[in-house]
């Protein structure tokens, strides 16, 4: 294990519990802690990007913002991983809905990754591999959510490099199923792959790129919730 804290992340060895829950947002993270765990200690305020762990229900838990895109999540999950022996990742985050089945406000679980990223390229496959969430993550957050009444969405979802697409990329990707388009999911899960760790990316709807609908941001916040709390009931 290299030595901590890194220059992205102030934590030393200890602080940080064996789940970290990641949302993109900072702020959001500081928010589901002040929210949801008891017993709250910051761990990070490097480039603002908080970090908090506390307990959820008697375990214990950590929360962290991973930036927006692959480079950012890639550099927060793999140290995370590798270097301060966190076993579980659960990105929670918001999505752009593909696949004409998936609607505004879903809460879609990403079982697989494709990406239009270069990110896989590190690794010298001699073939394409598939970046996939764990299996017992995935299960419990679909139990956790038919528990609390949520529907949920499982299948193949989109990590790509680009927000702002002047093409008609998004399109094509919706004719293969793919549900939704975020931007952090296949380095969360090569990263876990590499370092034979777990990984599960939930996502709340909150627009249609194809169609140009979109929540406000009250409705997304309502909507986060929910997703936040599927996700909470895999540590519980």
């Amino acid at each position: 294990m290299a030595t901590t804290p890194t220059p992205h992340n102030a934590a030393v060895e200890g602080q940080i519990a064996k789940t970290v829950l990641m949302p993109g947002d900072p702020l959001r993270a500081k928010l589901l802690a002040d929210t949801y765990l008891e017993n709250v200690e910051q761990f990070n305020t490097v480039r603002n990007m908080f970090g908090y762990t506390g307990t959820y229900k008697g375990q214990p838990v950590s929360v962290m913002g991973s930036g927006m895109g692959m480079p950012s999540i890639g550099i927060y999950s793999y140290e995370l991983f590798n270097f301060y022996g966190v076993d579980n990742i659960l990105r929670i985050g918001s999505a752009g809905g593909l696949a004409p089945e998936v609607k505004l406000r879903d809460i879609v679980i990403g079982m697989s990754s494709s990406t239009d990223s270069n990110y896989p390229s590190q690794y010298g496959m001699p073939g394409t591999i598939a970046p996939t969430a764990d299996f017992g993550l995935l299960s419990k957050a679909v139990a956790g959510a038919e528990k609390l009444g949520y529907p949920v969405r499982v299948g193949n979802i989109l990590a790509s490099d680009v927000f702002y697409t002047v093409d008609n990329s998004l399109t094509k990707w919706a004719n293969m199923d793919v549900l939704a388009v975020e931007m952090e999911s296949a380095a969360l899960y090569l990263n876990a792959m590499y370092a034979h760790k777990h990984a599960l990316t939930l996502l709340t709807i909150s627009d249609l790129p194809l169609t140009g609908e979109a929540l406000t941001a009250e409705e997304r916040q309502t909507s986060f919730t929910q997703m936040m709390e599927v996700a909470l009931s895999v540590v519980a």
